[in-house]
């Protein structure tokens, strides 16, 4: 598979965007796919960090344009037109058939979106504001808001595949190791962490550790920078005036969350990082794409969010001295983070692109002359339980029986408007039994495992309480045992029959 990332960084950008897409990189990377970064204002650090990791990385050419080019409210954020720069993308790519390109930039709506679509790869969109139409093939919000299960409808196509919430977060393989490590937190202070991202133009690092100070704390303080802060020699010479330790584009990142009891920090992808380690923390909102995030995680007890109002280190002060005081909310918000944020979001990121873009959709009456026929094929009806053909009055009964059962899912996955395979799960209190079938054409072999994480994916979204899906195989159907071994199905028990 060959991989596309098309992503800015530096500027008002920051770099949060490169830095998910390159956690998403290296995880494909670490599967055998083939990634490559396109980008125009890459800064130099994040240069060596793909250069340190061996990808590929083309520079676009640089167009100054004064002013909004293109309408949307960070158009002069790319730094010239969405059909200059789709040109010049799609000249990055000429060399290769790519299977996917990955766009994760505020300055890019649905016309970039359909000019690059039309050259031949499917598209990821990574969105956390839903202020613009996409022409995409999957969006990706990880973010956790109160609106989520709305908050794209009429903004993509039908056949968009959405992964909304924390449970995609693109979080770096140390966290999850991490996690696997470390308890919730008993609700204690001994020490603290300061991390407002890499960049942190207005310094709010400085402010936190003015408000630290204030308080005389007996904790251990780490304050986290990067290497770009415009502020990084006051920053060290207050650390060093009052006792803190001072950390610059540290790669320990993940290990001084997983120690600390108390965060001071921002919005983002941090939040999701510090909850998938169980770290309490006062968020800050420091740009206005984060305010909802932030507002609708603490109502949702993931983070502690200070009402505004105040300065902003007297506010720091004040509520760290009240959280340290008060270890039951914080070791409730520790359990709510880690209840919210298991790690694996990568991964699921990665099955979602390896399902192949197909669509699922539950079967309508019209489906009904098409199921009859593909269950009565041979090579259909051979590996089935019932494998005598299927009468047309039989198969009408049952039709209508399953459009009325709510217990009873049948789904068919398309690609490209061109039906693939018909999964149908039998649902019983949390669990899910689970049968499927490629359309009997011979057009859509080797496609079973990505029906099959298709309609897993659709299933955890319109049947949230499903813990489990169990799937009984023919003993014969060795095709059918591997799809599911190859799936993460683990075998549990063997059924034997003997006739009579």
């Amino acid at each position: 598979m060959r991989v596309a990332f098309r992503t800015d960084a530096g500027g008002r950008m920051g770099t949060g965007h490169f830095m998910r897409c390159l956690t998403l990189a290296e995880a494909l990377r670490h599967q055998g796919t083939q990634v490559r970064f396109i980008s125009r204002n890459l800064p130099q650090h994040l240069l060596g960090m793909l250069d340190a990791r061996g990808m590929e990385f083309i520079p676009l050419p640089q167009e100054i344009i004064q002013g909004p080019s293109d309408g949307l409210a960070h158009s002069d954020w790319l730094g010239t037109s969405q059909v200059n720069d789709a040109r010049a993308t799609a000249d990055a790519l000429a060399d290769h058939p790519w299977d996917w390109v990955v766009a994760d930039h505020y300055a890019l709506d649905q016309r970039w979106e359909s000019a690059i679509r039309a050259s031949g790869p499917q598209l990821m969109v990574i969105d956390d504001l839903a202020d613009r139409q996409h022409d995409c093939d999957v969006l990706l919000d990880a973010n956790f808001y109160s609106d989520m299960a709305t908050r794209y409808v009429g903004k993509v196509p039908v056949h968009c595949q959405l992964l909304l919430g924390p449970d995609y977060a693109l979080l770096r393989s140390e966290f999850k190791t991490l996690r696997g490590q470390i308890a919730q937190r008993s609700g204690g202070v001994k020490k603290l962490l300061v991390f407002f991202g890499g960049m942190d133009a207005d310094n709010y690092t400085g402010l936190a550790i003015e408000a630290l100070a204030s308080l005389h704390l007996t904790a251990q303080v780490d304050v986290v920078i990067g290497a770009q802060h415009p502020y990084r020699e006051t920053v060290q010479h207050a650390c060093h005036e009052h006792g803190f330790e001072c950390h610059i584009q540290t790669p320990r990142i993940a290990a001084l969350m997983a120690s600390a009891d108390l965060a001071i920090g921002a919005g983002g992808t941090a939040v999701w990082e510090r909850c998938v380690l169980g770290l309490p923390t006062i968020s800050l909102s420091l740009a206005a794409n984060q305010r909802q995030q932030i507002a609708d995680a603490a109502e949702a007890g993931l983070l502690y969010a200070p009402a505004d109002g105040q300065s902003i280190a007297y506010t720091i002060a004040q509520h760290t001295r009240l959280l340290m005081e008060n270890p039951a909310l914080l070791k409730l918000i520790s359990q709510k983070g880690m209840q919210a944020v298991d790690g694996q979001g990568t991964n699921r990121v990665i099955a979602a692109m390896a399902s192949g873009g197909i669509y699922i959709r539950r079967v309508n009456p019209s489906d009904s002359q098409q199921l009859f026929e593909w269950r009565n094929h041979p090579t259909i009806r051979a590996v089935s339980r019932q494998q005598a053909p299927i009468a047309w009055a039989e198969h009408v009964l049952w039709f209508d029986s399953v459009m009325w059962d709510k217990s009873r899912l049948l789904l068919i996955g398309s690609m490209a408007h061109e039906p693939v395979g018909v999964v149908r799960f039998d649902v019983a209190d949390h669990l899910a039994e689970v049968s499927i079938y490629l359309v009997p054409n011979g057009k859509h072999v080797g496609q079973g495992r990505h029906l099959l994480a298709s309609a897993e994916q659709w299933l955890k979204k319109h049947q949230p309480d499903i813990q489990h899906i169990r799937a009984s195989v023919l003993a014969e159907n060795r095709a059918s045992s591997q799809l599911f071994v190859r799936s993460n199905y683990k075998p549990k028990t063997i059924f034997y029959q003997k006739d009579l």
